[in-house]
């Protein structure tokens, strides 16, 4: 049985989508019993286990074969680092009494260096977390998320700026999250891969001016990218309730992609280019009510329609 962490997340319950539909048997480990009924719907079954949760973990993993491993991250961890070693600590114990043999992690583009690149080192530290132990060991480095930039429709939609933490005309390597849940559910089925890392790109790297444009023919009204000054950063991250350290994090593995350091390494590791363009993606992720609505002209027996919150 495949134990898949993170199963209600984006890409955690993609991979259970699509290992269900090859037949294999899974678990979708979730925080939130709430969200059980939607993997189970799918012909999985779950278990309610937090990270930080030794003896949940363990009773978690007793019937499976294979782990999915995440290292979780809310932007109000105290020691993000430090927390994140304890997790998969956890996750180390919760193996060592458990009848896996092979671990998928979802690891990160720019993985590859021990410090330096923010919240970059968590997948550093996953990809070097089980090295020792006797179990398979394959990671997946996906590039930027095109979801990532969905997170701001409400201030696009409102006013027309697409904020950006990048200068608006750096491009770098952009992925569809369900593409990579897809990739990653092949990976995990293959019982006899070991030793594997593979970065995810796609077809075109992209920059914030280029999300503008998509959101612009997406929406039918012109969006600009505008970066947010170095100087109000932290007030930003602050203000959506980033701890100190989370935001300390956040900069710095901004400040390394946007020196060029948080790059594919390509040496050493399997190059995979994914289908997703970031236009179709963007049309295709933007529900109906979210369309602009061109206004009405008021008349006696005609009311204007206001346009429908974001979903």
């Amino acid at each position: 049985m495949h134990i898949i962490l993170g199963a209600s997340g984006r890409v955690g319950s993609g991979i259970v989508a699509h290992l269900r539909k090859k037949g294999d048997s899974v678990k979708g480990i979730i925080r939130d019993e709430k969200k059980a009924p939607l993997l189970e719907k799918l012909g999985a079954k779950t278990a309610i286990a937090d990270a930080n949760d030794l003896p949940a973990l363990v009773a978690a993993f007793q019937d499976g074969s294979t782990l999915f491993a995440i290292t979780p991250e809310t932007g109000h961890e105290r020691n993000v680092l430090g927390e994140t070693s304890d997790i998969l600590e956890n996750y180390r114990k919760a193996l060592a009494n458990s009848p896996i043999k092979k671990v998928v992690g979802l690891s990160s583009i720019g993985a590859q260096y021990e410090s330096g690149t923010g919240n970059l080192v968590m997948s550093y530290l996953l990809e070097h977390a089980f090295t020792a132990m006797p179990v398979k060991q394959v990671f997946v480095r996906p590039a930027y998320y095109f979801s990532n930039w969905l997170m701001y429709m409400d201030t696009v939609r409102e006013t027309g700026v697409l904020p950006t933490f990048f200068p608006v005309d750096l491009s770098i390597p952009m992925v569809a999250p369900e593409e990579v849940a897809a990739f990653t559910a092949d990976v995990i089925h293959k019982e006899d891969e070991d030793g594997v890392i593979y970065e995810l790109t796609g077809p075109a790297s992209y920059s914030s001016n280029d999300v503008a444009k998509a959101f612009t023919a997406a929406l039918g009204k012109e969006v600009k990218a505008v970066q947010i000054p170095r100087a109000d950063w932290e007030n930003t991250l602050r203000g959506i309730g980033f701890t100190t350290d989370a935001i300390r994090n956040f900069v710095e593995m901004t400040q390394a992609v946007i020196s060029g350091k948080a790059i594919p390494q390509k040496e050493g590791t399997v190059q995979v280019e994914l289908k997703a363009t970031l236009s179709t993606y963007i049309q295709e992720h933007i529900p109906a009510q979210q369309l602009i609505v061109p206004p009405v002209a008021k008349t006696k027996t005609r009311k204007k329609t206001a346009s429908q919150k974001a979903a």
